[in-house]
């Protein structure tokens, strides 16, 4: 029996869920302060992630704990602990990728739902169904496997057991982010929340009697960084992705901020409506890419869906972020009356320059800026500090949330 595939956000802080929720997201993935991937996220202290619990089951949507560091055996009375102090928060699942951790939450919450981390490098219908038999619900595949490698698998296991893809992000050289480099360059250990990112780095070689003479690594005509992987991107292949048998489409970018939150999660959440609103007659928008584009990114590529990882590594051949438009400010509330949007600032804020509005559901709208106001209801010119609020004449109705973008 078919489903609809859920779509899950990211949640590196209590902002971004907020963000996440608000355009679209069926369910968030978030860490705490302990064992999750992500160490340098600002994550969720127990108190924030009860409240973030609550505040998502209030909206009918789900959250996920990442749990997926392999701990040593000197952190088990930490992750014990840990453990009993958010047992009643009322997580939906536990993202695991270490079969001690596993026993151990079932251990303590037996009715526990269990998901397994794609860092287990999940290929095949064997090893997800092995999953299964250890109590998982739900597998995270690794981000290795072609479309039509999934297609199979999904028809060789359990229809109870569901699958879950990266299907928007950044992707990592090693495979299924299982990585040494940044231990061994920095001693911050990937594998346990910590990436210092050294793929992402530029490189040069010397010869040995030369080494004042460095040369930069090349692939091609155009230098590049030989280890840095392109981000992949999946909204022009949205029926493919609707029909693999995938449930829960999943977007990378904890680390990201709340306007890439939003942004991507409104993106994919228009795109998958278009589609289940009525198949047969799904249409493509090409502004849908156009807002992907509007957030920090590397070059876009559709990773290994449909491109083998032994025949094309998806690296950049140019340095850097693609960066993303400047978030200005989101909407505090809205007068009916007076047409006025009211706003607390993120960056700068100019009269007399344009601007787009993002609203969930919607692309962006262009939104002149003029007749600033401060707090107090004194003309202002700008709102040049941080979180500073202000108001001003919109066109068009706005509602709570609405991010104002350069």
């Amino acid at each position: 029996m078919k489903t609809t595939p859920e779509l899950l956000s990211p949640a590196g802080s209590p902002e971004k869920l907020r963000a996440a929720l608000l355009y679209g997201a069926d369910a968030v993935y978030l860490a705490g302060n302990m064992f999750g991937m992500r160490a340098a996220a600002a994550n969720f202290s127990d108190e924030e992630l009860y409240e973030a619990v609550r505040y998502t089951h209030e909206r009918g949507k789900k959250v996920y704990l990442t749990l997926n560091t392999m701990p040593r055996e000197y952190e088990y009375d930490a992750l014990r602990a840990y453990l009993l102090r958010i047992r009643d928060a009322g997580i939906d699942a536990f993202i695991i990728a270490d079969v001690g951790v596993l026993a151990t939450v079932k251990e303590l919450m037996p009715d526990a739902e269990i998901h397994i981390s794609t860092q287990t490098s999940c290929v095949s219908s064997a090893a997800a169904k092995m999953w299964h038999s250890l109590g998982a619900t739900r597998v995270v595949l690794a981000r290795e496997l072609t479309l039509e490698e999934i297609r199979r698998i999904r028809d060789n296991i359990p229809a109870e057991l569901e699958l879950e893809a990266f299907i928007h992000g950044s992707m990592c050289i090693s495979y299924s982010g299982r990585c040494l480099l940044s231990n061994h360059f920095t001693g911050r250990d990937g594998n346990r929340g910590m990436c210092a990112q050294p793929c992402r780095w530029n490189y040069y070689i010397t010869e040995e009697k030369r080494p004042e003479m460095p040369l930069p690594i090349e692939e091609t005509e155009h230098w590049t960084f030989i280890m840095s992987s392109k981000d992949m991107c999946m909204i022009e292949h949205i029926p493919e992705l609707m029909e693999s048998g995938i449930n829960s489409f999943k977007i990378e970018g904890r680390m990201k901020s709340a306007y890439y939150t939003a942004v991507v999660t409104n993106a994919y959440r228009m795109a998958m409506d278009a589609y289940l609103r009525n198949p047969g007659a799904y249409t493509y928008d090409p502004l849908w890419l156009r807002e992907l584009e509007s957030v920090s990114h590397r070059a876009y590529a559709t990773g290994y869906y449909f491109d083998k990882s032994t025949g094309n590594a998806q690296t950049v051949t140019e340095t850097g972020y693609l960066r993303e438009k400047a978030y200005l400010a989101v909407v505090t509330h809205y007068d009916v009356e007076t047409s006025t949007a009211y706003f607390i600032q993120r960056n700068k804020v100019v009269s007399g320059t344009d601007a787009e509005l993002i609203t969930p559901g919607m692309v962006g709208r262009t939104l002149p800026i003029h007749s600033m106001k401060n707090e107090v209801g004194e003309d202002i010119e700008a709102a040049p500090h941080p979180f500073m609020k202000f108001s001003m004449p919109v066109p068009f109705p706005v509602r709570e949330g609405d991010i104002l973008r350069a």
